[in-house]
């Protein structure tokens, strides 16, 4: 790999160091500190996604790059860094948060001059561990770096991730926070972005009052990643608290398009650049339902369940607003900015069901068919991939209990199965409504709807044998999460089975690395 045409121009840039102290620390006034990757004796590649290194500029793997993917032996021309950050996370503001697992190498640049920012994730502490050892585990890596990769081949924004491996080492982890920690085998991901920028970072300098350094980051970022924007002045900043606000609500309509849930959207772990960042306690949805949370540490709450993600990312930008004021001063504009994310957000994610159902355009009355569509999906609880690829399946001429059976988690009786064909009834109708053919509808519902979604129980299956020293099913779960619009695996494509319901990991994780 190219390794050696790394830069770090975000180091450049911003003032302050705080060189090779990894322990717990504050660090006011600067947005870095220079730190170094512990290291490991006996690394193990898993997995590297070659496509994506050439994409970025790296080009092919050879055998001596397993250090640098696990952070040893750096060229000297590598002056690695975690940033610092703040935020408010489940609601509370945290303060001064950073990079508490993540460490920059910088960026690299291809030949179509796109820079990419590479980062390990799990290579030792920083100054922003807040008490932990930076490591990670074999379990959420293995998530982060499939389901990102998952992400990008679903067409939706996203960190992605170039490599996995094994540390040679055990971490210790109380998976589910009951008092019962267990060792389990250590890994590092390698992963990249155009930037890995975040709605802390403009949080902590303004709430610092750095708001030199606070003007320095916006003109940073909006001359690297929002060339769209070319304003001056305080409209700049105008033009882009408007993009951030737009981008977010873009992503969530995407998240809501294939039933991801994110699990901890704190401000921390929003991308200034819109993408879905920070892999934790997700899942894609099983059986649909609104207030369905991945996460433990989000009960009794409830606050990031899957219903409410458009609300949370509005709330969200209010406190990006708050950070951003210092430099735009215009209270109304920022008010008329976040008053209007709702109504766009709500049309974006209507025409986006439209899609969904073989719609050709949004209808005044669509809106009473998707609330009794939703009524329907959590008292059935249907699988909300299972159901549109049933209805794009859909023969009114057999049996419709026959034909849904396998969608649901729970019996169809006569009573429900009498509610699902008055809503396919309704449904025939609605289609009746469209101005292009049935082929063209069905061609809509194929490009929208995944026939494979990366669900967590295939996760779990996963990372079991990696843990046993196999990888058959990390192969075949990286060619289905490659074309997730074709059924290569039809086994895959099939409800989650009951004697997964339980299990941790499967349904409900925690934040536990």
């Amino acid at each position: 790999m190219n390794i050696d045409k790394i830069e770090q121009p975000f180091i450049k840039i911003f003032p302050g160091d705080f060189s090779g102290n990894p322990m717990q620390r504050n660090t006011p006034k600067v947005l870095f500190a220079t730190i170094d990757p512990v290291g490991f004796d006996h690394p193990k590649l898993i997995a590297f996604n070659e496509t994506l290194s050439g994409e970025i500029g790296l080009g092919k793997f050879e055998e001596k790059d397993l250090d640098f993917l696990v952070g040893n032996n750096l060229p000297e021309n590598i002056k690695t860094y975690s940033t610092a950050y703040a935020g408010h996370q489940f609601g509370n503001w945290a303060g001064q948060l950073g990079d508490g697992r993540a460490i920059l190498a910088g960026e690299i640049t291809n030949n179509s001059g796109q820079k990419t920012e590479i980062q390990w994730k799990g290579a030792g502490a920083t100054p922003y561990s807040r008490h932990a050892d930076g490591r990670a585990v074999l379990r959420s890596s293995v998530r982060e770096y499939m389901m990102s990769e998952a992400m990008f081949h679903l067409n939706i924004p996203t960190t992605r991730a170039l490599s996995l491996a094994f540390t040679g080492e055990d971490v210790v982890r109380d998976m589910m926070y009951n008092g019962n920690p267990q060792n389990e085998q250590g890994a590092v991901v390698v992963r990249t972005a155009d930037s890995f920028l975040r709605f802390g970072h403009f949080e902590l300098m303004s709430a610092q009052g750095e708001y030199k350094t606070l003007q320095d980051l916006a003109d940073f970022t909006i001359k690297n990643y929002f060339k769209e924007i070319t304003s001056e002045g305080v409209q700049k900043y105008k033009d882009f608290f408007e993009n951030v606000s737009r981008r977010t609500a873009d992503l969530m309509v995407e998240w809501y398009r294939v039933g991801f849930v994110h699990g901890v959207m704190n401000t921390d772990n929003m991308s200034i650049l819109g993408l879905t960042i920070d892999y934790g306690p997700y899942s894609m949805m099983d059986e649909y339902n609104l207030n369905f949370t991945p996460n433990t540490t989000d009960l009794p709450g409830r606050r990031y369940v899957f219903g409410k993600q458009g609300q949370i990312s509005q709330w969200n930008l209010w406190q990006l607003a708050n950070a951003l004021h210092p430099l735009i001063q215009d209270e109304k504009f920022l008010e008329d900015v976040l008053n209007d994310y709702g109504s766009y957000f709500w049309e974006s994610h209507d025409k986006m069901l439209c899609k969904k159902f073989g719609f050709d355009r949004l209808l005044k009355s669509d809106e009473q068919f998707f609330t009794n569509w939703q009524g329907l999906m959590q008292e059935l609880q249907l699988d909300y991939a299972l159901f549109f690829n049933q209805l794009g399946k859909y023969d009114d001429q057999a049996d419709l209990k026959t034909q849904f059976e396998n969608v649901s988690y729970t019996f169809l009786d006569d009573e429900k199965s009498s509610k699902l064909e008055d809503f396919m009834t309704n449904y025939q109708l609605r289609l009746k409504e469209n101005e292009i053919s049935r082929e063209q509808s069905l061609d809509l519902m194929k490009k929208t709807n995944p026939r494979f979604i990366l669900r967590n129980y295939l996760l779990f299956q996963c990372i079991e044998e990696i843990n046993d020293g196999k990888t058959e099913m990390l192969e075949k779960l990286t060619k289905a999460l490659e074309n997730p619009y074709e059924e290569i695996y039809p086994e895959f494509s099939v409800k989650r089975p009951s004697n997964y319901d339980d299990i941790s990991g499967c349904s409900m994780l925690s934040c536990s690395s």
